[in-house]
């Protein structure tokens, strides 16, 4: 399957580090090498990018690796495709407008019988179960809330009443942001941790690459990594319970919702 990797932060903050450890996976420690793609948020603007090549070999991956694009959220994607050709069309994360914010998306795991999804307004590009899915999505959200984009605990709710619905269908673990908060859904991995002040090191799994968090922060940030599988060997992420929501706005837990199974 395939690899996901998100970032909430309250200033800031480049994915050097932590893409560095994911891209190694697409291709060189891991088998996701059908490609990858990033959506960084900075104000409530977003810039993406997509590669269908292996991230291990592109070379617009070896420039986010060392380029210090600074954002307050991150949603990445590194791909071994089960539904749909490698393509640049199919290659995560996903987005669409509504509500007048850019929505962005991806997902790991399969939906069986995804065509099944009724959508009538919006369509996929490509052809991944995970793209069907993001538009049904979007297409429940307006029909029951509107035009007008409800509170956090509303919106969170019905994401986790959707998206349980989705994980009835197969393996559903998301990725989904507006440029302000960060939804996480679990359906058999998805890890997280916070740092904040004080920072220590850390030396990530897939290279062999140390980074000293003290020097290139300050004790007021708070930034939230979540990852498919942790991205390192030396500190203690947290791991979400099979059908959580969790959300994250700022590097901070703002909602959690969990399943009774």
């Amino acid at each position: 399957m395939c690899e996901l990797l998100g970032m909430s932060a309250n200033v800031p903050t480049d994915i050097c580090f932590s893409f560095s450890g994911l891209r190694a996976r697409g291709g060189r420690t891991g088998p996701h090498k059908d490609g990858w793609g990033m959506a960084m948020y900075r104000d409530g603007d977003v810039w993406a990018i997509h590669d269908p090549r292996p991230s291990a070999d592109s070379d617009m991956a070896e420039v986010i690796s060392n380029t210090s694009l600074k954002c307050d959220i991150v949603i990445s994607h590194i791909r071994q495709a089960n539904v749909g050709a490698v393509s640049l069309l199919n290659t995560h994360p996903f987005n669409r407008l509504f509500w007048g914010k850019t929505w962005t998306y991806a997902h790991n795991g399969q939906l069986e019988s995804s065509g099944s999804l009724p959508i009538e307004h919006y369509h996929p590009l490509g052809s991944t179960d995970s793209e069907r899915a993001f538009c049904w999505i979007v297409e429940q959200l307006q029909t029951r809330f509107g035009e007008q984009e409800p509170a956090l605990d509303d919106v969170s709710a019905v994401l986790s009443e959707l998206a349980l619905q989705l994980k009835a269908m197969g393996v559903f673990n998301m990725m989904l942001s507006d440029g302000v908060r960060l939804y996480c859904f679990c359906t058999t991995k998805l890890h997280w941790i916070t740092r904040r002040a004080p920072f220590k090191k850390a030396t990530l799994s897939d290279e062999d690459v140390i980074i000293d968090f003290k020097e290139v922060t300050t004790d007021k940030d708070v930034v939230t990594m979540i990852a498919t599988q942790p991205l390192t060997h030396d500190e203690t992420w947290q791991q979400m319970e099979e059908g959580e929501l969790c959300v994250f706005e700022g590097g901070e837990v703002v909602c959690q919702i969990k399943a009774n199974l």
